[in-house]
Formats: structure tokens, sequence, C-alpha cells
């Protein structure tokens, strides 16, 4: 009988403790019931190991438009990595809707609802829509945009119905640890009009770098990682501008875990500013044309044991010329461009170790 009741309330107590953590854990466990993912490695001494995935400027026009017919295989064979991380995130350069009125610039991307499906099924668990395009179609297609995100259940970073929203961190929890991913835009194009204020929705961006420092730090208080994704730079330049590495040094002194940003398409150089690890370009990533400056590309893993940033991997890959869809890249092209990276952080001023 003895033994019975201890039975009894060992399976209470691991019952009572499964409904207590499921709560903070919610969004990450049902997201990964939809899909493969690789376990968090177990310390032999520590915590478990949790993999960051994050990738560059995603389209679906010109060339990637008819990927939406199949959203499911929209990526391609990139998806499997990006599956496979216990977080992913991709820049969404576009908006999402059907309605709308151009605004006065030369480049307008908008896409179908079936964008959401499609990242969904790459394995993305949160979108930046935080750049130049997301109100291409204006405030009618950036609140298209957030009701779409909505209703499939994908989160967005960087813009929302008011500045609190736009400036809001989307927080996961995984293995017990908390992560926040912040996004802003430095595109000065439009900035004033696109800029998310009090009254009116739009855009979190960098320019009140105060106003951003305070979004990290309000994070910082919530979270034990900060991820900031800036859409920043100057496209064509391989090199940060000073707006950049201002704005990466400032993130780093709030308490950014990381700052890993696009815009330039191409890839830029990256290293740690104290210990904040800074990737100054992840380029274009799903892209719709092919004279963008650089068909290369990849994906950034970053590993953390527990809350701390313990290690950062740039995986290469090469953008199809024919569909669009970022393709890993091994033998010659995969150490080509791994050394082109490594090359580019002469230019950054960040140091190749942390501390």
């Amino acid at each position: 009988m003895r033994s019975a009741l201890r039975y009894l309330a060992v399976a209470v107590a691991v019952v009572t403790l499964a409904a207590c953590s499921s709560s903070g854990d919610r969004s990450t466990a049902e997201r990964r019931s939809s899909r493969t993912r690789a376990s968090a490695s177990p310390s032999p001494t520590g915590p478990p190991t949790i993999s960051i995935e994050l990738a560059g400027d995603v389209h679906f026009t010109g060339r990637t438009a008819g990927l939406l017919k199949d959203p499911k295989t929209a990526f391609g064979p990139v998806a499997k990595q990006l599956s496979a991380a216990d977080v992913t995130i991709v820049n969404l350069e576009t908006a999402v809707t059907t309605r709308g009125t151009p605004e006065p610039k030369e480049f307008h991307f908008r896409a179908p609802p079936a964008a959401f499906d499609a990242v969904k099924a790459a394995g993305v668990d949160v979108v930046t829509v935080a750049n130049n395009h997301a109100m291409d179609y204006g405030r009618t297609g950036l609140a298209d945009t957030l009701r779409y995100a909505k209703a499939a259940g994908m989160p967005v970073i960087g813009a929302g119905a008011d500045e609190a929203a736009a400036y809001r961190p989307w927080i996961t929890t995984v293995h017990g640890v908390r992560i926040a991913f912040l996004a802003f835009s430095q595109v000065t194009e439009l900035a004033q009009q696109w800029l998310a204020t009090p009254d009116r929705s739009g855009i979190a961006e960098t320019f009140d770098t105060a106003r951003a420092v305070a979004a990290v730090r309000a994070a910082r208080k919530q979270a034990d990682v900060v991820i900031v994704y800036p859409h920043w730079g100057q496209e064509g330049n391989h090199c940060p501008i000073a707006d950049q590495r201002s704005f990466a040094a400032a993130m780093a002194k709030a308490g950014a875990t990381a700052v890993v940003g696009t815009h330039a398409h191409l890839l830029l150089g990256a290293g740690w500013e104290g210990d904040t690890y800074v990737d100054y370009g992840l380029g274009n990533f799903l892209w719709w044309r092919d004279d963008a400056f650089s068909n290369d590309t990849g994906v950034l893993r970053l590993t953390l044991t527990g809350g701390k940033l313990t290690g950062t991997r740039f995986l290469p890959a090469e953008i199809s010329r024919r569909t669009g869809q970022p393709i890993p890249a091994t033998g010659s092209t995969a150490r080509r461009i791994t050394t082109k990276v490594d090359d580019l952080r002469s230019c950054t001023g960040l140091s190749g170790t942390a501390g």
C-alpha cells in the first residue's frame, strides 16, 4: 500500500510540474508539434544548448512568386535546416495584401496570404517586417499584413497598430530560457511617414535611438536573451556605414545578446562588440531577381547554453538563379562564401572574440 501511495504521489507531482511549465513554453511547443525539431543537446555539466537561426530578406514576387503555388515547398531544401533550429527568424520584405495604394517610391512588393503559409512550412517561427517594403501599399497594406499574420499564427515584429505594438518584443521560452526578439528599420526613404507613433500604425525605426534602447532594456528585464534584427546599411556596400556601427554599439550597451541585420543585398562581416555578437548583413535569401549585387547568402546559427551565447556559425548558401531559392552550399562554393564572410570582418571594427 505504501509503495502504491508513493507511486501515486510521484505521478501527481509530475503532472503538476508539466502543467506549470507548459504555460511558459506553450508557443514554442505548439509550433514544434507541426514539424520536426532537433532536440536540445543536454550538457553533462549544465543546461541544454539552444539553437537560433537567422536568415535574410524574403520576397514572393518575380521569379519567386510562383513558389507560392505550393507553399509547403517554397523555400526548397534549406527548409530542413531552418526547421531543425529551436527558433528561426527571417526578414519578410513585402506587404502581404491585395489592397492599398502604392507609396511614392520606385519598388513595390506585395504577396498573397500564402506567404505566411510558406514561411511557416519552412520552419520559421517569427518574421520581422521592420523594413522599407512592409508599407509599400500604405497603412492599408500594413493592416492586412498584420491581420493575415495573426490568422496564420505567425508572430510579426517591428511594426504594429501603434508605437507600443511596433516596439514590442516577441518573447518565446525554450527549455526554460526566455528569448526576446526586436526589429527596427534604419532606411531613410519615407522614414518619417512610415514611423509608428502613439496614435498611428507604422514601423519601429532606429533614428530615435533612445526609443530603441528603451525597448531593448525593457525586453532585457523580461527575457534572458535579446536578439535585435535591424534593416540597415547601404545597398551594394560590403562594409557597415557609420549609422550601423553607432546603432550596434548602442544596442550592445543596452544589453542585446546579438544584433543581426540585412538590407545591403550583400553579405557583410560579423564579430563581437564587447559581449554582443554583431552580424552586419545576411544578404538576400529567397530573392526575386538575379541582378541584386550577389547570390551569395547563408544562415547564421547562434548557440545558447542556458541564457549565454556560446557559439556562432555561418552556414553558407547560394541563391538559385532559376528559382530564387537559397540552396545550402557545399565544397568549394561553401569555402569561398565562408572565406569571404571571414575576410569582411576587417572593415567592421568588430573583434574576433567576445569581451
